[in-house]
């Protein structure tokens, strides 16, 4: 197989994936409003904006699935007009700030619902700690410093970490019903820290590293924001690709399922005759 061959699979598959996840979501949004009945009118409404916001997400993942782009080289696959730094970022913003809208909402009901402070507290910073992120991110896209990336998925570690330790104090809380949500969500985050630890934020630091070998300079912010307007450079080398195809594919599968299964969390109320 060839290394061509190789990025068109990879891209196939994601395009393939996008259009599954497209469907999962009309689907999860018409399980949603077939159960209403079953939720109090509070929590179904907060799985109504959870579910909307999904949206947001699978359709800024599906676009950027189609048009995949590595941001600070500005490289892509497609030499399309759409295919600009300044757009594919502007629709990551929003998805993932979406995305983490999301898991607030959710840790808000599960707070207030079970009296965990946790819980609630996560939800209050968990936006901001992300908006931060991205800011983060155009800093690093604009000046092509991995450096900036390294602590934008440094944040992004944070906000899984709380995440994960919020879920952990509501563990003794919710009742028999709740706890295998709580446990997936526990695991998958565990999960996903690790892989952020291990690899992701290491990766950046890496490249960060090596534009200093290779003495690299960074861009001013105005000559970034120019050049974030043009056209994207085309590349179809796999090997260009590689790296990255890995956290993209994980990205664009993995994070818009768990964006859409969100709308379904159970109530966290604990009923009156559930144990522990």
């Amino acid at each position: 197989m060839t290394l061509a061959n190789e990025l068109s699979i990879w891209w196939m598959s994601l395009s393939v994936a996008s259009l599954i996840n497209t469907a999962a979501w009309f689907v999860s949004a018409w399980l949603l409003g077939k159960r209403r009945a079953r939720w109090p009118a509070d929590a179904y409404a907060t799985r109504r904006k959870i579910m909307w916001l999904a949206a947001a997400y699978v359709v800024g993942c599906g676009f950027r699935s189609v048009l995949p782009m590595i941001e600070v080289p500005h490289i892509c696959l497609f030499d399309v007009w759409i295919s600009r730094v300044a757009v594919t970022r502007s629709v990551a913003t929003i998805a993932e700030i979406c995305f983490a809208a999301q898991w607030a909402l959710l840790l808000r009901e599960a707070g207030a619902d079970t009296g965990t402070r946790l819980a609630t507290l996560v939800s209050r910073i968990l936006v901001p700690i992300i908006i931060l992120a991205e800011l983060f991110c155009w800093y690093a896209v604009f000046t092509g410093s991995y450096l900036a990336h390294a602590i934008e998925n440094a944040h992004w570690t944070l906000a899984g970490s709380l995440v994960v330790m919020a879920f952990i104090a509501l563990w003794a809380r919710v009742g028999n019903g709740a706890r295998p949500f709580v446990a997936a969500v526990i695991a998958s985050g565990a999960t996903y820290v690790a892989f952020m630890i291990a690899i992701d934020v290491p990766m950046y630091l890496a490249r960060w590293q090596d534009g200093i070998a290779a003495g690299h300079e960074a861009r001013s912010l105005l000559e970034g924001l120019r050049a974030s307007l043009q056209r994207c450079v085309v590349e179809n080398d796999w090997a260009l690709w590689r790296e990255d195809a890995v956290w993209l594919s994980l990205y664009f599968t993995a994070g818009v399922w768990a964006s859409i299964a969100l709308a379904h969390a159970p109530h966290f109320r604990r009923d009156s005759g559930s144990g522990r």
